[in-house]
């Protein structure tokens, strides 16, 4: 190891991943989306310049160790792939090792669809670095010229002599020498690629098939209690008294306490906590609990006076989040003009495994095991709650049952924290999939109102987006508040289609409901609304929707990321043309459909990744049947095609549960909604053929798992206008909208 690095890898070994002759190569991963927790707001000193390892042993093992989390992604399969390609090796000979929940040392955070696009180019350098210290380190071995030398199927070969030495032969040897500048170290060419770019199984799948994956609330700890918590069913109340007389009767029941709420909005909601043997006599034991609440402020919420206050938003200006030109004398002027309204409802994240954190907090240490996006917080949150120092507290981040960004927020890691805390015993905190479903961070609630003229040459002479939400950044403090139309457009603010004349509004609905993020974020809103009007105005101007769209987006150039100019990635038009052509192509647009069948299109810009969606439907019954969703996606060079399909067909799944069943309603300040018998979701003969055609790009890697959603409510809502000639622009559609 060259001197430059002696320091850092010193700092490294304390954490106790490595020990013994190794070559040790560290890399700094770029930040992503919510990678640090919102409730701090400032990143953490740092003391080390890398927050990513490989590891090389003479065992031959090779470890990628890292701060990111599998959520059902595919990292765990995706960023081998990436570290094995400049290895020259079997990606299967690469473990992902989680790292240890340093914040000195690690940015720990899976989120923003951000895991494969951050990891590329650093990994690729690690990997390629690693590989020329091993080629060195064989061409000394055997004293002739590096040149003739080449890195092949784990080891170094040499050309002319046939020698070959694995990378676990070499490893005493490379270990002492010095790591190459990893911005100036050779990359292989792409067009040598062998692994990246070619479909591979998932990792993990077959563990998950056959039961033997350990997801966190698989996780089991001598000594430990199961806690299932009572709270307030309307957000924000307390308890104002409780009987658990009869609680303490149920066999297998060991205690009552209660916790309190946490953090601005009520973070934890507080309650009252039944801690039984089993998880089973927690639960029965909560159902025996007499508790009566002080239902606080918000008891009079309800999705009605939500609406109300939408509407008296909407009646009066709101705050400028972009003009170019006059929309409003534009739209005044035109002949040819039209306002149409979007209304979105509460989403919940519905993760097919509850939420769940099992801590132990002893007199000078404290351990948990958490299906989690955000170890880092969750560590931070343990700290402040046991009051020891960071490096006491070691949080083992387990795989997830889906995630959605719902596991990015801490909420059930405070619970086991404070539960653990008080009782001195290792818990889990179990939630059921009411609790679930009725105490969620839910996709905000939004209303849009648009109006939109076209000119005598058929294009676009205004365009105006007025939206009123329940705002994410609103949840986090005075400042998010302040700003609370930062989280909630997105690429709704720099659209593809030409007009001089744009205008984006925005005023924040006040709520009691606590909202983050949601699978796509504000794209799930935006891109509904943005790419149904488009629909509208291509009718307006009577054009085909795809035609309108290409002669809209016009020519080939980029418009910067309005939200995020600096760091983001400017949407490239020839990009989203060209995945509009390959999805219309693919389907068969413009063909002869069978009677009682139509098609839409839509396209959509998020997550620096370009995806278009053709939608085929029929209605039988004032039921909508979606058959066939054929999609293109251009998310750079695609590490493994099958996963980015398996990303896309997840998403349109996702979408059309919004998008086709129930909503999350409020009434008396609580969810009316408790389990998916009256929250429905897509049964499996219910779900769409679904193509997928991932473009073939030299472009770096970007997200995937949530752009393939926004296009979906959209590409359907749009055809049911083809078949019925009825714009649908309420979500989820109602049977009464079919009639």
């Amino acid at each position: 190891m060259a001197d430059r690095f002696a320091l850092d890898r010193r700092e490294f070994l304390k954490t106790g991943v490595t020990a013994g002759t190794a070559v040790l190569v560290g890399f700094r991963l770029s930040a992503e989306a919510h990678s640090d927790d919102p409730a701090q707001g400032q990143e953490k000193p740092r003391v080390n310049p890398f927050d990513a390892w490989v590891r090389i042993t003479p065992d031959n093992r090779v470890t990628l160790i890292m701060g990111k989390s599998e959520m059902g992604q595919g990292i765990m399969t995706a960023l081998p792939m990436i570290l094995a390609e400049e290895l020259c090796l079997n990606w299967t000979q690469v473990t992902v090792e989680q790292a240890p929940t340093n914040p000195k040392v690690y940015d720990h955070g899976t989120g923003g669809s951000g895991s494969v696009a951050g990891s590329w180019l650093p990994l690729r350098r690690a990997g390629a670095a690693a590989r020329e210290m091993l080629i060195t380190a064989a061409a000394t071995k055997w004293n002739v010229n590096r040149d003739t030398c080449v890195a092949k199927d784990g080891g170094v070969l040499h050309g002319a002599r046939k020698n070959f030495l694995t990378y676990g032969e070499l490893v005493p040897a490379a270990s002492n020498l010095p790591i190459p500048d990893l911005k100036t170290v050779p990359l292989k060419n792409s067009s040598d690629f062998t692994v990246v770019g070619h479909d591979t199984h998932r990792f993990e799948g077959k563990a998950k098939a056959n039961g033997s994956a350990k997801f966190g609330i698989d996780s089991r700890v001598p000594g430990m209690q199961y806690a299932v918590i009572a709270r307030c069913p309307v957000f924000g109340g307390k308890v104002k008294s409780f009987d658990a007389a009869k609680t303490k009767q149920v066999p297998g029941v060991r205690d009552v306490l209660t916790i309190e709420a946490v953090g601005k909005g009520a973070f934890t909601a507080g309650g009252v906590v039944v801690l039984a043997d089993n998880s089973w006599a927690a639960i029965k034991g909560r159902e025996a609990l007499k508790i009566e609440w002080d239902e606080g402020p918000t008891a009079s919420e309800s999705s009605e006076t939500l609406r109300q206050q939408f509407l008296a938003n909407a009646s009066k200006p709101g705050k400028a989040v972009r003009n170019d030109g006059d929309a409003d004398a534009a739209f005044r002027g035109a002949t040819k003009k039209i306002d149409a309204v979007y209304e979105f409802p509460f989403a919940p994240h519905a993760t097919m495994e509850p939420m769940n954190c099992t801590v132990h907090i002893r007199q000078d240490s404290a351990e948990a095991w958490v299906p989690t996006q955000a170890p880092q917080w969750a560590q931070d949150i343990i700290v402040k709650v046991s009051g020891l120092p960071p490096e006491s507290v070691r949080v083992n981040t387990t795989l997830m049952g889906g995630a959605f960004g719902r596991r990015y927020q801490a909420d059930f890691v405070m619970e086991a924290a404070q539960v653990a805390k008080a009782t001195g015993k290792p818990v889990m905190v179990l939630w059921t999939r009411e609790d679930d479903m009725q105490h969620d961070f839910y996709r905000p609630a939004s209303y849009h109102k648009m109006q939109g003229a076209i000119g005598s040459d058929g294009k676009i002479a205004a365009w105006k987006h007025f939206q009123t939400s329940t705002s994410i950044d609103a949840m986090w403090g005075d400042k998010g508040e302040a700003e609370a139309e930062n989280s909630e457009f997105g690429t709704a603010s720099f659209i593809p289609y030409q007009t001089p004349n744009y205008r984006v509004e925005y005023t924040l609905a006040k709520s009691g409901v606590p909202r983050a993020w949601w699978r796509s974020v504000e794209h799930s809103s935006s891109g509904f609304v943005v790419e149904s009007f488009a629909d509208e105005l291509a009718l307006l101007a009577g054009s085909d929707p795809l035609e309108f769209r290409l002669a809209m987006i016009g020519g080939d150039r980029e418009i910067p990321d309005f939200g995020n100019p600096k760091e983001g990635k400017p949407l490239r038009t020839a990009r989203q043309k060209a995945v509009l052509k390959l999805a219309a192509e693919k389907a068969g647009w413009g063909t002869p459909l069978p009677k009682g069948t139509a098609r839409g299109i839509a396209s959509y810009f998020s997550f620096e990744s370009y995806t278009a969606c053709v939608a085929e439907v029929t209605i039988k019954d004032r039921t909508v049947k979606v058959n066939r969703l054929v999609y293109a996606v251009d998310c750079g060079r695609a590490i493994n095609p099958n996963g980015v399909r398996a990303q896309v067909e997840s998403a349109a799944i996702y979408a059309l549960s919004a998008m086709l069943y129930d909503a999350i309603t409020i009434k008396g300040g609580r969810v009316e909604q408790a389990n998916f018998n009256d929250y429905n979701m897509p049964r499996m003969p219910e779900t769409p053929l679904t193509e997928v055609y991932v473009v073939n790009s030299a472009e770096e890697p970007t997200g995937i798992g949530e752009p393939g959603l926004p296009v979906v409510a959209a590409a359907v809502c749009n055809a049911l206008y083809a078949l019925t000639g009825k714009r649908f622009r309420r979500l989820p559609i109602q049977a009464e909208d079919l009639a």
